[in-house]
């Protein structure tokens, strides 16, 4: 029987780290909600959430000395997922009030969402290349609520989504996973994606 994963989950003031851990919990694993690096350290894998602002979720992060600890776990090889806000942290820089530097881990930026406005509901994802790990879940629906992206190079993107327009929703780069929507609030669907990310990085 294998062991039961530990999963930490980013606290810094910005997200939504108890519905997260809700869904992470219902899927039977230990959870870690945290600012404290000795503690996230003895996790098997780290969740960002995230909601609200770009500059504010960075000044957070910076507030609570986590910005390096989170730079130098990405860079030793741990697994780590960003969720919604906390996929678009792990760019480079965003747009968002102003020109505000990310985490720098997936190159690319935080842009407005194609015609402005706001991408709320519910929308299938699309997998994008041929990655084992993104396959269980190609065209199911998840849900969304966000007005800006984070625009990748195509070799990072491995979901997408459509409005008028197809748009990156997913990324992927080594240990490293973003999520533009929110799995924590799709039901079944959702599950079956945190099951997978946790169960497929962990390996």
């Amino acid at each position: 029987m294998s062991r039961r994963k530990t999963v930490g989950i980013v606290d810094y003031g910005v997200g939504n780290q108890a519905s997260v851990w809700r869904a992470l919990h219902k899927l039977d694993y230990r959870c870690r909600v945290s600012d404290d690096p000795k503690k996230l350290d003895e996790t098997d894998i780290l969740f960002l959430p995230g909601v609200g602002a770009f500059p504010t979720a960075m000044e957070k992060l910076h507030e609570h000395d986590l910005v390096e600890y989170l730079q130098g776990e990405a860079h030793k090889g741990k697994p780590f997922v960003g969720l919604c806000l906390g996929m678009q942290l792990l760019a480079e820089q965003s747009h968002e009030h102003g020109l505000t530097a990310g985490l720098g881990l997936i190159p690319g930026e935080v842009v407005p969402f194609p015609g402005g406005g706001w991408h709320i509901g519910w929308n299938a994802i699309e997998q994008l290349g041929d990655d084992p790990l993104f396959a269980e879940c190609d065209g199911m629906a998840m849900y969304f609520n966000h007005s800006f992206i984070f625009d990748a190079p195509d070799e990072y993107r491995v979901y997408a989504a459509r409005t008028e327009g197809s748009f990156p929703v997913g990324v992927r780069r080594g240990n490293l996973v973003g999520m533009q929507f929110h799995p924590e609030k799709s039901q079944a669907a959702g599950r079956a994606l945190l099951s997978a990310l946790v169960e497929g990085l962990c390996k």
